[in-house]
This record gives structure tokens, C-alpha cells and sequence, in this order.
């Protein structure tokens, strides 16, 4: 089975929200951190006329727009939607999370929770925004990693803000735990439930006194957490099929998270043999006699596999890694890999499914 690895960026905001840039500059900072797609999600606001492919040379990037919907009367403002996929402005359905998700079904779009653990931040003034209203149902997915929820956490004082703006890389060491159990119990309810991984990306200008500085440019979280969607063809360049491609993958979970910037994770691959066709993170396989599942890794690094939430065998050697499996569960992979003094998360891959 020959499957085409992509890089996606998303939750990414423009100078149409709250963001620094325009469409344009967002894609040239990804076109310069060799990424494949953009996902560009403003508040409350759906974009259109500027998706497409932008070009540099013989690189070029898929932009596409989506929108992060949530209550502004609401305060604080929690329970925010990434929304993918859908052609018209949904933003007036904010005030009821359920709704809002019906809508985005019907349109045949995506949704997602986006950072649904936050902590506030109230030396400057950012309140918890996380989401709120667990008890819908029908949303897509969650996204377990947060590059800016990961930075509020982190700081708890003007040093470290100034500490974590100068020095970047120091920030990010894996999904959020809360995020992470949240899922489990998802899958451990049988419920189809994708991760993914978001920047939201603002490139906010901060001042300090006589510091200024851009907290996380554009190119800087590019270059850091992604998702790597599989594709059954490569990208074509015609922007309907591969939006939709894209789309496709995002909806079944053929995607990992990887943290590219402590060493790249291309070529990461987590598959399912039984008696039927290879199965990849997304897909469902039938456990029949007996599964065997494959890893392989790009270098060798601290490797889990994982079964409903609980570890069932780790790796400390080797690229590839084989165990055959007799009960049925939702199986994902989690890497770890040694970065600035401490273990990083590097890779954490959607579930196999596989059933009696």
C-alpha cells in the first residue's frame, strides 16, 4: 500500500482576526518552512477568495480557510469550534455549541474542539477559554496540543514571558495530559474521535519595557508541531480534489502529530496486518486470529504502544518495531526523543481500530 505523506499546518489566524499577517505573508512563511498545507481559521470570520496554491520558485503551498467559531457574549469566551470544510459563515450559530456542530454536519464539514484544556493567565490578563460543553456530541475531533495553550501554562511570571519569548524552543514538551486522557476515554467508548495538532498561530507583537519581540512568528510554529496527513495520491495542484483530499483525511484520522522541530518525523508510518487490507492510523481493521501491528520510525527513539489509553509495550532501539495482538482496542504509538535537558514528545499518531 503506497500512501503520500503531507505536512499541515493549521489553526493559524490572519490580520482578518486577530493575527499579524496577511494570507499572502502566512504562505510564504510556510512555503519557506518547506510545509505542504495551511489551514488559516480567523474568529468568528470565514474568509474567502484567497485559497489556492502559492508559489515560490518551484515550491509551492495549499492554502485553505476554515474559521474558529465561539460565543462573544459569552465570558469568558470558552467552547471554541475549529471549523473545516464548509463554504458559509456559521459564526451566527455560536451561542449553542450543539447546534453549531449539527450545522457544520449537515454542511458535510469538520469540526473540531479546539484547545479543550487551558489554563488562565492572569498576570496578563488571558482568561481559561477552554471548552466547556462536553456534552455534545458529533464533533470530529479534539486537538490535543495547543502550541499557545502550551506557552500559558509555562509562564508564570514577566521573567518567564520574557524567558520563553527570547528562547522558543524551550516551550513545547507534548500534548496537554488533561487533552490526552479526555481522548482515551473517548476511545475507550468506542467513539471514532481524530487528534491533531494546532498552532494557533498569531504572531502577536509583546512589548516589556524596552523589549519587543514577536511571540512565535509564523514560520517559527511551521517549522514545530504539525500533522502529517496521508493521501492515497500526491497533491495535484487542482484545488477542489485537493481540498478535499485533505478533508478526507483530516475526517478519517489518516494523520499523526509530529514535532518537527526537534528532529524530523517524516517517514513515520503505524500499521495494521490481518486478513484483509493494511490498515493505517484512521481505519478500522477486524481482529479475526490475529493482528500484526508495525512501527517505523525515522531514528530511534523512546517508543510506546498504547491500548485504550494504557501502555502495553515500550522500545528504547531500533526503527522498527513488530508485535502481534489478540484483544481489540484502540491502538496508538507515542515517541519520545531527548531535547534542551528533558523528554519531548516527537510523535503521537491517531488510532488503529481494531475489532472483534
Amino acid at each position: 500500500m503506497t500512501m503520500q505523506e503531507i505536512t499541515l499546518n493549521l489553526h493559524i489566524h490572519s490580520c482578518y482576526s486577530d493575527g499579524r499577517s496577511t494570507h499572502a505573508e502566512i504562505a510564504r512563511a510556510a512555503l519557506q518552512a518547506g510545509l505542504d498545507a495551511v489551514f488559516i481559521t480567523d474568529h468568528n470570520l470565514l474568509v474567502t477568495g484567497v485559497e489556492g496554491y502559492y508559489k515560490q520558485g518551484k515550491k509551492r503551498v495549499l492554502l485553505l480557510t476554515g474559521e474558529e467559531v465561539h460565543d462573544v457574549q459569552r465570558w469568558p469566551q470558552k467552547s471554541h469550534l475549529l471549523i473545516f470544510g464548509v463554504r458559509r459563515e456559521l459564526a451566527p450559530f455560536a451561542s449553542d455549541p450543539q447546534n453549531l456542530i449539527r450545522q457544520v454536519q449537515q454542511a458535510d464539514g469538520l469540526s473540531f474542539i479546539a484547545h479543550p484544556y487551558e489554563d488562565a493567565l492572569p498576570a496578563f490578563h488571558e482568561p481559561d477559554i477552554s471548552w466547556a460543553d462536553w456534552e455534545v456530541n458529533g464533533y470530529n475531533g479534539l486537538e490535543i496540543w495547543n502550541a499557545m495553550s502550551e506557552l500559558k501554562s509555562r509562564i508564570r511570571s514577566p521573567f518567564h514571558a520574557l524567558f520563553y519569548s527570547l528562547f522558543p524552543n524551550f516551550v513545547a514538551v507534548g500534548p496537554n495530559p488533561q487533552a490526552i486522557q479526555k481522548w482515551d476515554e473517548l476511545l475507550a467508548e468506542n467513539k471514532h474521535i481524530v487528534a491533531i495538532a494546532g498552532s494557533d498561530a498569531h504572531a502577536l507583537n509583546a512589548r516589556m519595557g524596552p523589549f519587543r519581540r514577536t511571540l512565535y512568528p509564523y514560520q517559527f510554529h511551521f517549522r514545530a508541531i504539525n500533522n502529517h496527513l496521508y493521501l492515497p495520491e500526491p497533491l495535484s495542484g487542482d484545488l477542489p480534489a485537493d481540498r478535499e483530499a485533505i478533508l478526507n483525511a483530516l475526517r478519517k484520522g489518516h494523520l499523526f502529530i509530529g514535532y518537527d522541530l526537534i528532529a524530523p518525523t517524516n517517514g513515520f508510518k503505524f500499521t495494521a496486518q490481518g486478513q484483509g487490507p493494511i490498515a493505517i492510523p484512521g481505519d478500522k481493521i477486524a481482529l479475526n486470529s490475529g493482528v500484526t501491528l508495525q512501527i517505523f520510525l525515522p531514528q530511534p527513539c523512546q517508543c510506546h504502544l498504547l491500548c485504550n489509553g494504557q501502555r502495553i509495550q515500550s522500545w528504547s532501539e531500533g526503527e522498527t518495531h513488530t508485535l502481534i495482538i489478540n484483544q481489540p482496542g484502540a491502538y496508538r504509538v507515542e515517541c519520545y526523543l531527548p531535547y534542551l535537558g528533558r523528554q519531548r514528545a516527537w510523535i503521537f499518531s491517531n488510532p488503529i481500530y481494531i475489532c472483534k
